[in-house]
């Protein structure tokens, strides 16, 4: 258990009922990323988190791997992603007498990925031992500087004290910004020990422009992804599973 894949996946979806095991093509979305795990060399095992049996049983079918159910106290909209992290660091030790020493962090709603880039951030954080974690993200084709906030009398207020004429000079003038896009996240365990989860020293992972599915419009986007260029994925479930 060197390293494993850790796919969250709670039911009770309110942005779009029952992504998690929304059928994107002929898969289950949760399965894209159970199949982009075990398509990744350096990942030695696959478990699912998910608080629902109809879920659990549906990884399972994907090669994931599903010892335990996340209790509803840390399912709900509220539960954060450290929350479930812990809750598997402590199954795994008391009852496997087992911790990973890293996890890596792949979410459902991110589900057209290369195993390729998965193991390059492997690769990755490996040459890094002085950082904490390591967060996928991809740069912002437009800078937030050049954005505005608005003040109480409806005025246009800029970012970092720029005056609005500032905000309006060209983006290359302005420092590149990276978004997160949970196309692979690394979590070390020793970073979970502390009670946090990604620390102060996050390792940057720069991945191709990728979407994350949180509402109806965003899954029809994939969908048109998908039918455009295909998934690794998607094949390799054709050629192993669906039989």
């Amino acid at each position: 258990m060197k390293t494993i894949a850790l796919i969250p996946a709670r039911s009770g979806s309110k942005g779009l009922t029952n992504k998690n095991i929304k059928l994107l093509g002929d898969i289950h979305l949760l399965g894209y990323s159970i199949l982009a795990a075990r398509m990744t060399s350096a990942i030695d095992e696959v478990f699912v988190s998910t608080d629902s049996t109809e879920y659990a049983k549906i990884a399972n079918h994907y090669g994931a791997k599903t010892p335990f159910l996340r209790p509803e106290s840390l399912s709900s909209d509220d539960s954060t992603d450290l929350d479930f992290f812990i809750h598997a660091i402590d199954w795994f030790k008391e009852n496997l007498n087992a911790e990973p020493e890293r996890i890596v962090h792949l979410r459902p709603t991110t589900p057209l990925r290369d195993p390729d880039v998965i193991s390059k951030a492997i690769e990755d954080i490996d040459q890094d031992i002085n950082c904490t974690s390591l967060r996928s993200c991809h740069k912002a084709p437009e800078s937030p500087f050049k954005w505005f906030l608005k003040d109480t009398k409806d005025y246009l207020k800029s970012f970092n004290n720029l005056s609005p004429d500032a905000s309006n000079n060209p983006r290359q003038g302005f420092p590149d910004v990276y978004i997160p896009d949970g196309y692979v996240d690394i979590i070390k365990l020793e970073t979970l020990k502390k009670n946090i989860l990604h620390g102060d020293k996050v390792r940057l992972f720069e991945t191709p422009v990728t979407h994350e599915i949180d509402d109806e419009s965003d899954f029809k986007f994939i969908e048109y992804q998908l039918k455009k260029d295909g998934s690794p994925m998607l094949e390799f479930y054709n050629t192993t599973l669906n039989y």
